[in-house]
């Protein structure tokens, strides 16, 4: 489903999201906006939680942050019962001062600094992923310096292809993500985190990259860690509390992608988690998950204003917005396709265009040749599944102000991150600023 749950047609012809018309938001609160409905973000949440726990009695779920934060959609998560997994001090401190349970947070990672270390084992975090050698060196000191334990799991890098844009692959071995069971890294990983005081051995990790519909690979992976768990059993008596297969399921970016059963996927990766602990006469150890897009992708609406529209005859007509690749630079990135529609009004007439955005770059195109309602400056056009990897990967290029994000819940609509200010913008810079826009 490309769309947020209740997404229709009023009578007037205007997108609404749980009665809201998406041009009344713009009209209100300016453009670029981001929507994102509260409602679908539950939903998803309750498939999850209740999936994996019908599946696998005790699993635990925690979102991606790195897919999309705020201290709203956070008060959301850990509503719902949820864990989280952050990747930088940004996101722990966000985590932090939003009131999360720090317990339930999950510090990932691929070169984590010695500052970010520090702060997770401050504040309490309930786990940290280790990813390398350096890093356990820093988890030595640091927990011998402040005192202080913490449960880990170390990530390794099973080896496994998928399919998906090269960029999103994390577990082949030309990866900078994890250590290979192979060459002996990850074993020579284990020894070392059995020599450090501060640090409890919990399990394995494995995150074989994103936007993946195909179920088998994330069946292989755990495969994998459970047959290294047993070697790592049978040569240093550590029996895995938890495994872990990460995350990355993919969501419709259009009509023609695959739809995913969770159901489906919950359960064949608990028959796999069952089997792997028969296979190798160990205790079931403890399922956690990772979804990121699958939980706010599909909330989140992208809204822009139409403005300069070009045709170059025989070729293409460029429709050009208020926004582009710096809210939303996956198509530049990765060659992401999404399709959109026309917001503010209905029409059974339609005409190819490309929607390209207003930055300084050839690339920057958010969607080619879609079928629209004829656009005209003003109108406003709104693409469904950026809830995901869009305000999260945004920029300042060209010194553009990130855009305003809205929550639509029980039949309101609320501003929940406000659009940045010129002032924002300058707030860094150390030298003189004459004027001010206040």
């Amino acid at each position: 489903m490309l769309w947020p749950l209740t997404t229709v047609r009023d009578a007037t012809g205007r997108l609404t999201i749980g009665g809201i018309a998406l041009a009344d938001l713009a009209d209100e609160f300016g453009t670029p906006l981001y929507v994102y409905h509260d409602e679908t973000i539950r939903n998803q949440c309750a498939l999850y939680r209740e999936a994996f726990q019908t599946a696998y009695p005790g699993a635990r779920v925690a979102y991606a942050g790195k897919a999309y934060l705020s201290s709203e959609l956070l008060a959301i998560i850990a509503d719902e019962g949820l864990g989280l997994d952050v990747v930088s001090a940004g996101e722990l401190m966000m985590a932090y001062r939003s009131g999360f349970p720090l317990e339930r947070v999950v510090l990932h990672g691929n070169n984590k600094t010695p500052e970010e270390l520090r702060l997770a084992l401050e504040l309490g975090v309930g786990e940290i992923i280790v990813d390398n050698f350096y890093e356990l060196d820093l988890l030595d000191e640091l927990t011998r310096e402040l005192g202080r334990s913490v449960d880990v799991l170390l990530r390794v890098n099973p080896n496994i292809d998928v399919h998906t844009h090269d960029y999103r692959k994390t577990a082949i071995v030309d990866s900078k993500f994890g250590l290979l069971i192979e060459p002996g890294f990850a074993r020579q990983a284990v020894e070392r985190i059995l020599e450090i005081p501060g640090l409890r051995l919990r399990g394995y990790h494995a995150h074989i990259g994103s936007q993946i519909f195909e179920i088998e690979p994330f069946l292989t992976s755990i495969s994998t860690l459970f047959a290294f768990a047993a070697d790592m059993y049978e040569r240093y008596d550590v029996k895995p509390a938890q495994i872990s297969p990460g995350g990355g399921f993919g969501i419709q970016y259009q009509k023609s992608d695959p739809e995913v059963e969770l159901g489906t996927f919950a359960a064949q990766v608990s028959d796999a988690m069952r089997k792997g602990a028969e296979e190798y006469d160990l205790a079931p150890p403890q399922l956690t998950i990772e979804p990121g897009r699958t939980i706010v992708g599909q909330a989140g609406v992208a809204l822009y204003r139409v403005g300069a529209i070009k045709d170059i005859p025989g070729v293409r007509r460029y429709v050009s917005v208020d926004g582009g690749m710096a809210d939303n630079i996956r198509p530049a990135l990765y060659g992401a396709k999404y399709e959109a529609e026309i917001a503010n009004r209905d029409s059974v007439e339609r005409a190819t265009v490309t929607i390209a955005g207003k930055f300084c770059e050839s690339g920057d195109v958010l969607v080619r040749d879609v079928a629209l309602v004829p656009p005209e400056p003003g109108d406003l056009v709104a693409i469904p599944a950026a809830g995901a990897y869009c305000l999260a990967m945004a920029s300042n290029y060209n010194l553009a102000l990130k855009p305003a994000v809205v929550m639509i819940s029980g039949g309101s609509a609320r501003l929940i991150q406000r659009r940045e200010t010129y002032d924002d913008l300058l707030a860094r810079e150390v030298g003189t600023v004459a004027r001010s826009t206040n």
